[in-house]
C-alpha cells in the first residue's frame, strides 16, 4: 500500500539539499552515519547512504510530477511480484506497509544496495543467461497489464515526440523543415509496419533493458532501474542487447533467444519490430532531453544537446532508419 501524495505544488529538485537526503532516509527508521554518494542518474536523483551499521542503501527521489502515485505503485508492485518469484530485481524497501515515502514534498523509495559491473555480452553464455532472464521476467509481466504506466507505442513516442520538438521550436530554425518532412515520412512507414504488428502480445516489460541496467556480480545478474516500466512487446526488452554489423547481431539474437525460448515461447514476427522500435526510440530520447533541458543537471551532462552538430546528426541517424523501415526486416536468429 502506498500513502496518497500526489501534490501540484513540488518545487522539484533545487530544494534537495545534503541534509534532505540524510533526514528522508532517516524519515523511514534508519540510522545514517552521514555518508553518501550522488549515483549516475538524470531522471530522478539517485543516492547510495552508508547507514550507522555500515550497511548501504539506495535512495532514489522521485521526478516531481512525471509520475503518479499510482503508476509509482504499479511499478513498485511489479518489482516486488518479480522478487518474490526469486527474478533478481531490486524492489523498493518496505517501512510500515509503504514503498514510497514523502520527506519536505519530495517522494522517495528506498533499494538494497547491490554491486556488480555491466554484462561481457560478447559471451553466449552471457547473452542465453540475459535471455532466459527475460523470459522470467516476461513469465510475470504476461500475468496482467499496467493501467497507469502507459504503453511504448507510435502515439507516445513517434508522434508526441515530434510534435513536442516543433511546437515548441527545440529543434535549430535551419534545420527545422529537414526534421519535420524526415519525421512524417517515418511516421507514415511505421503507420504501417505497426498497423501489420497491431496483433502481437502486449505484456509488462521493464522498457529500458540494456547492458547499464544489468549487474554482473559473480554468476549472478541483478536487474535494476525499473522507473520506465510499461505495456509493450517482449522484443523491445531484447533489441538493445544486440550491437555490431548483421552477422554479429544475428549471433547475439540466436543467444538470447536460446535462453528466452527455455521459459517462454517467442514470436518469432516480432523481429520485424527492431527497426521501428530503435528508430522511436531514437526520437522520444530527442524529446525527453528536450523536456527536461531546463534541469541543470541535463545542462552539465548533456552540453551539446542544443548545438546545431546535434541536430545535423540525430537527423542523419533518422536518415538512416527511414532508409532499414524501407528494407524487409533482415535479423534473424
Amino acid at each position: 500500500m502506498l500513502h496518497p501524495m500526489n501534490r501540484s505544488d513540488n518545487p522539484g529538485f533545487s530544494t534537495l539539499l545534503p541534509d534532505d537526503i540524510l533526514n528522508a532516509v532517516e524519515s523511514v527508521g534508519y540510522q545514517c552515519n552521514g555518508d553518501f554518494l550522488a549515483l549516475n542518474s538524470y531522471e530522478n536523483r539517485v543516492y547510495r547512504v552508508t547507514l550507522d551499521d555500515a550497511t548501504r542503501v539506495v535512495v532514489k527521489f522521485y521526478r516531481p510530477q512525471r509520475w503518479s502515485n499510482d503508476a509509482i505503485a504499479e511499478e513498485h508492485d511489479y518489482a516486488c511480484a518479480m522478487a518474490a518469484l526469486d527474478l533478481p530485481v531490486v524492489p523498493p524497501r518496505d517501512h510500515n506497509g509503504a514503498t514510497l515515502h514523502e520527506f519536505d514534498q519530495h517522494r522517495f523509495a528506498v533499494f538494497d544496495c547491490v554491486g556488480g559491473h555491466w554484462p561481457a555480452l560478447d559471451s553466449s553464455d552471457t547473452l542465453k543467461q540475459l535471455g532466459r532472464l527475460t523470459g522470467r521476467i516476461h513469465l510475470a509481466g504476461a500475468q496482467a497489464r499496467f493501467s497507469h504506466r502507459g504503453s511504448v507505442s507510435l502515439e507516445s513516442h513517434g508522434y508526441d515526440a515530434r510534435d513536442y520538438l516543433l511546437d515548441n521550436e527545440i529543434i535549430p530554425e535551419s534545420l527545422e523543415e529537414a526534421y519535420a518532412t524526415l519525421a512524417d515520412d517515418i511516421l507514415e512507414h511505421l503507420d504501417e509496419q505497426f498497423d501489420d504488428g497491431a496483433g502481437f502480445a502486449q505484456l509488462r516489460i521493464h522498457n529500458d533493458l540494456h547492458p547499464g541496467n544489468v549487474l554482473e556480480d559473480g554468476d549472478r545478474l541483478h536487474i535494476v532501474d525499473t522507473d520506465d516500466v510499461a505495456n509493450g512487446v517482449a522484443i523491445q526488452d531484447l533489441w538493445m542487447f544486440l550491437s555490431g554489423n548483421e552477422d554479429e547481431q544475428s549471433g547475439q539474437l540466436s543467444a538470447l533467444l536460446e535462453g528466452y525460448e527455455s521459459f517462454r515461447n517467442f514470436d518469432i514476427g516480432e523481429l520485424s519490430l527492431i527497426e521501428p522500435l530503435r528508430t522511436l526510440r531514437l526520437m522520444h530520447y530527442a524529446a525527453w532531453l528536450a523536456r527536461r533541458w531546463e534541469d541543470p543537471a541535463f545542462q552539465r551532462a548533456f552540453p551539446w544537446f542544443d548545438s546545431v552538430r546535434y541536430w545535423n546528426e540525430h537527423i542523419l541517424s533518422l536518415r538512416e532508419q527511414l532508409a532499414l523501415l524501407s528494407e524487409p526486416p533482415v535479423l534473424r536468429p
